[in-house]
C-alpha cells in the first residue's frame, strides 16, 4: 500500500497537467475571485454641470474628486450634452447645481443638486448615487457644525435608460454573451477534439474534402444554432421582463453574428490544441466561462478591479459585445456609437481565425 501510494505521487508529479489542475487553476480562481468579487465603488467617473460656479458647489466637487470612489474629468456648459455623454460609456453620472446654490443655501436654507445616473447597469448607478449622496450629506453636516442656520442640500436622483432600476436589463446582455460563448465555442472545441480522440478526424482529412470545408462544416450547425438562441431570448426578453427593443434591431443581429464567428473561430483554435474532449472542456471552462462572468462587466464593474484586471479585460471579447448590445438595446445607439467595440471584435476574430489555419496547418504536417 505503501508503495502504491508513493508511485501514485510521483504519476501526479510527472504529469504537468495533472500539477496545473491541482494546484494552478485553484490559485488563479482564488485571485480572480478575491479581486474581480467587490462591491465597492472605485474611480467611478462622473461629470459636473455647475450653474452655479460658487463656493459651496466647488467644494463639494473637490470633496468628491478627493474621495477614491470619483474622478471628475468633465465639465459641462448645458443639459444637452448629457446624452452623448452617456452613449460614450464613460461617465457614469452627472451633477447638476441650480443657479445661485450658495445664495439660496443662505438665505432659503435649502438648495437643489440634481443626479442623474446611467442606469444601463443598475447595480453601479445605485452605488454612484449613494455615494455621491453620502458625500453631500457629509458636506452638510460640516456646515451644520457651530453653525446656528438651518441648511439642506436636497440631492435629487434621476436614473437614465433605466429609471426603476430593473436588474433585468443588466443580467439579460449578460447571459445573451455566456450563452452564445458555451454554445458556440465550447461545443465547436469538443466536437472537433472528439474527432481526434475517435481517430475519425485522419479519415476526413484523406478524404477529398479539403480542411476548410471540414471546418465549415462543422461550425455552420453551431452558428445557425446559436443564432437561433439568441432570437429566442431577445423574444423571452421582450415579452417576459419587458426589456426594450426601441434600438437598431439589425444591427443588433449583425452584431450577434460577428460575435458568434469570433467565439466559433475562438472554439477552433481551443480544438487545434486539444487531443481529448476532456482537454478541450477543461480549456473552455478555464479559459472562457469565468473570464467572461468575472472580467466582462456583466456583474461586477471593471472600474472597481486591480489596474491589471482592468488591462485584462480589455481583451475579452464578452466585455465588448456587452457594451455593444447595452448601448443598441438601452441607448438606441447606431452604428458610429458602436463602431470602436465592433472593430475590436472584428480584429480579434480574423486574429483567431488565422492563429486556428496556422495551427491547424502545423497539426497536418
Amino acid at each position: 500500500m505503501r508503495d502504491f501510494i508513493i508511485k501514485e505521487f510521483k504519476q501526479i508529479f510527472r504529469d504537468y497537467r495533472s500539477m496545473v489542475i491541482l494546484f494552478g487553476i485553484p490559485i488563479i480562481q482564488v485571485l480572480l475571485f478575491g479581486f474581480a468579487l467587490s462591491l465597492d465603488l472605485n474611480d467611478a467617473h462622473i461629470a459636473v454641470l455647475d450653474r452655479a460656479n460658487d463656493e459651496h458647489s466647488k467644494k463639494i466637487i473637490r470633496k468628491l474628486d478627493a474621495s477614491s470612489y470619483f474622478i471628475v474629468d468633465t465639465y459641462l456648459q448645458s443639459e444637452s450634452e448629457i446624452e452623448a455623454l452617456f452613449r460614450k460609456g464613460k461617465v457614469k453620472e452627472v451633477l447638476i447645481f441650480e443657479n445661485q446654490f450658495a445664495k439660496k443655501l443662505h438665505n432659503q436654507g435649502h438648495a437643489a443638486v440634481q443626479i442623474i445616473a446611467d442606469a444601463s447597469d443598475p447595480n453601479t448607478a445605485n452605488m454612484t448615487v449613494s455615494y455621491t449622496q453620502a458625500i453631500i450629506a457629509n458636506y452638510q453636516q460640516e456646515l451644520l457644525t457651530g453653525n446656528t442656520l438651518a441648511m439642506n442640500m436636497k440631492a435629487e436622483p434621476l436614473f437614465f435608460y433605466n429609471p426603476e432600476l430593473k436588474s433585468v436589463f443588466m443580467f439579460v446582455p449578460g447571459v445573451i454573451t455566456i450563452i452564445l460563448l458555451l454554445v458556440s465555442a465550447m461545443m465547436t472545441s469538443i466536437s472537433i477534439a472528439r474527432e481526434k480522440e475517435l481517430g475519425t478526424m485522419e479519415i476526413l482529412l484523406v478524404s477529398p474534402i479539403q480542411p476548410f470545408q471540414i471546418i465549415l462544416g462543422k461550425v455552420i450547425p453551431y452558428m445557425v444554432l446559436s443564432f437561433i438562441n439568441f432570437i429566442l431570448i431577445l423574444i423571452l426578453a421582450f415579452a417576459v421582463f419587458k426589456m426594450p427593443m426601441s434600438g437598431n434591431i439589425p444591427l443588433l443581429m449583425a452584431e450577434a453574428l460577428l460575435y458568434i464567428l469570433l467565439s466559433l473561430s475562438l472554439g477552433i483554435l481551443i480544438s487545434t490544441v486539444s487531443n481529448s474532449q476532456q482537454t478541450a472542456m477543461m480549456l473552455s471552462m478555464f479559459a472562457l466561462l469565468l473570464p467572461t462572468i468575472l472580467l466582462s462587466g456583466f456583474v461586477f464593474p471593471i472600474e472597481n478591479m486591480p489596474q491589471i484586471l482592468q488591462y485584462l479585460s480589455h481583451i475579452m471579447p464578452s466585455k465588448w459585445f456587452i457594451i455593444i448590445i447595452k448601448d443598441i438595446m438601452l441607448k438606441e445607439a447606431g452604428w458610429r456609437e458602436v463602431a470602436f467595440e465592433t472593430g475590436i471584435l472584428m480584429f480579434e476574430t480574423f486574429l483567431f481565425i488565422a492563429l486556428s489555419i496556422k495551427k491547424f496547418k502545423i497539426r497536418l504536417a
